[in-house]
Parts: structure tokens; sequence; C-alpha cells
């Protein structure tokens, strides 16, 4: 009987259809099976071919008259429907995102960007594309010179910066932290590309793993881009941090305690202690509705205080059907967080008052 394929099979239907009937997910352990399989629940179509792909396995060793294996069939034809349900509900992130911005920034905040950034969030990619999105190359146009030293705590305070082969200044800043269990090198590489390529410098940097020893790491990498920076083409006052998780919680605290930096991005934050500032820059918020690392319910709870004590605006969007660390990999629903991202920075940028400093 194959015992793994069972397990594998029963693990994506329960999970998947937990998702789609609407369970609130309960809080849970990066390490528990049932978050790992819901981790993977953020690239449905993936998860599909690789059950399809481990059925032609668990069909060749085992023969399709084994009992067992009819009934590992039955399982994944039911998770094969939950995985259906969950990649049509991603194409609601776009709408989902559409609806935050209008809500944080206004309906004018279109006429302040390039108009093809809105028309992207409502753009259908094709089969082809989504097929390959995990596997999305490095840009050519994009150099990362990587492992420069802005502190003295080893390899933790490495960081890599990205930029296009172009010799142009003054150029917008995103500093972007990997979650707990990440690194400079894993994960959201696709908004640092991106970004890159349309003149951006980005910044991804480790930090030690204490929470004040790790807020300390974020006040230095901001102090080593406003004085390296510009010989990269920065410009050090245009600086945006952004975050995945536990480094998302570091980017929100230390732009409260900054009070200088031209917004934040928090992706799938921990929240903690991260608290609402009265002069906070304007915050882009994204939470999964099925994240079981951290609940909705926790980012709903901080944008709302947030709201009540900050003059800037706070862009908040639950993407639908998505599970903590949806930006490990590119997909459909990251592409389309990016696009949301870049309207959201180009929309700060194009304000005529400094909110931070209001």
């Amino acid at each position: 009987m194959p015992i793994g394929y069972l397990i594998t099979t029963a693990g994506v239907a329960l999970v998947g259809w937990s998702a789609v009937l609407g369970r609130r997910p309960r809080r849970s352990s990066p390490f528990r099976p049932s978050y790992v399989v819901g981790l993977w629940l953020n690239w449905p179509l993936v998860a599909f071919l690789v059950l399809a792909a481990s059925t032609a396995l668990a069909i060749d060793q085992n023969g399709i008259d084994s009992s067992g294996l009819r009934i590992g069939l039955g399982l994944a034809v039911v998770a094969t429907a939950a995985l259906g349900v969950l990649h049509r509900r991603a194409h609601g992130t776009g709408p989902a995102l559409e609806r935050a911005l209008d809500a944080g920034l206004g309906a004018a905040w279109r006429e302040g960007v390039d108009p093809g950034l809105a028309a992207r969030l409502r753009r259908r990619p094709s089969l082809l594309r989504v097929l390959l999105a995990p596997l999305s190359p490095r840009r050519r146009a994009v150099v990362r010179v990587a492992n420069l030293r802005y502190g003295s705590a080893g390899r933790a305070n490495l960081l890599d910066l990205y930029r296009d082969r172009s010799g142009r200044v003054g150029r917008p800043v995103l500093v972007h932290l990997h979650p707990l269990h990440g690194s400079k090198r894993v994960g959201t590489r696709h908004l640092l590309h991106r970004l890159a390529a349309a003149g951006w410098i980005c910044v991804a940097a480790n930090y030690r793993r204490g929470l004040d020893d790790g807020l300390s790491d974020v006040h230095d990498v901001i102090a080593w881009v406003r004085e390296h920076g510009p010989g990269h083409g920065a410009d050090p006052d245009v600086i945006f941090l952004a975050g995945s998780s536990l480094g998302a919680h570091h980017a929100l605290r230390a732009a409260a305690a900054c009070g200088d930096v031209a917004g934040v991005v928090s992706l799938y934050a921990y929240y903690g202690d991260a608290f609402p500032a009265e002069h906070a820059p304007p915050c882009f918020v994204a939470h999964g509705d099925q994240d079981t690392l951290v609940p909705v319910d926790d980012a709903r709870s901080f944008v709302e205080r947030l709201r009540e004590t900050s003059a800037s605006p706070v862009v908040y969007a639950e993407l639908p059907g998505a599970q903590h660390g949806f930006d490990l990999f590119r997909s459909r629903r990251f592409d389309t967080v990016v696009d949301a991202i870049e309207a959201f920075t180009a929309s700060v940028r194009q304000q005529p008052y400094p909110f931070a400093h209001s």
C-alpha cells in the first residue's frame, strides 16, 4: 500500500477543502504538517502538477489494481477539486488590491501613476506564464552587488544591492527584510528584480534573529544606505522599508521609530509589539486570509489601530486563498502584489506633502 502517497493526497485534500469552505485558520507553527501543506496551496497549479506526478509514480510502482491506490486516487480527485477552486479564487487578488488602493489612497491614485500599473492589476496571464512563473529567471538587466557589510555581526550584517546597468542617480530605494527562517537570498527576489529593472535601488539585508538586535540592525541598514547608497545611484532621502513576516515586523517598528522613511511595505507580518505611531509613514499591508502562522485577525487588528493613530495613508489588502509565505516563489498572485506595490510607492512619491513629517 502506498502509505506516503495516501498521506500526501489526504493532507492536500483536507487542508485544501478547509480553505475552500472558509474555515478560519488557527494559529499554527512552521513545523506542523498542516502549515507545510497549506504553504504550498499558495501555488495551487504547481501543487496540482506535483500531485499528478506523484499519482503517476504511485501507479507505476503499485499498479492500478491496488486497493490502497484506488483510495489514493479518490483522495487525489477530491484534492484536485479543492486546488481548482483555490486557483480560481487567486484571480480575485487583483480586484482585492485595487479596492485596497482605492480605500487607502483614494480613487485618484490612478491619475498620478503610470496607466499601465492599474491595467496590470486586471490582467489575465497565459497558462504557460503561470506554469513557468516559479522558475522565473533573474533579469539580465539587473546587477547584484553581493555581501556588502553594514555592521559588525558577521554574516548577519551583510546585504545585497540590486540595480540596473545604467548610470542613473537619484533613484528611490527599497530595503527588504526576509522572514525569520530565511536569508537575503531566499524569497521575494522577484520583487527586487522587478523594481531594480524599473530603476530602483533594492537592498536585501540579513539581520540578527533577536527582536531588539534585529531592529538595531535595520537602523544600521538605513544608515548604510544613506551613507553609501549615493555611490550606487540611490537617493538617500527616498527610502521605503519592506519586509516579510518577522522582517515586516522590523520594518514597521523601524519606520515608526525613524519617522523619515518614505513608506513601509508589510507582507504577512508578525505584528507583535509593532505599535502604530502618530507620525507613521504611508503603509501598504498585505495578508493572506488563509494564513495559519499569523491569522488574518491579527492583521485586521493592527490596521485598525494604525488607522486610528496615523494621519498617513494605510493600504490594507486581504489576499483570497493566500497562506503565509506567498512571496517565496513568483506566481500570478505575487506578480499582482508587486504591481500594487509599484502603484503604492509611485502614488506616495507623487504626493505634495511629506507624510512622515506631518
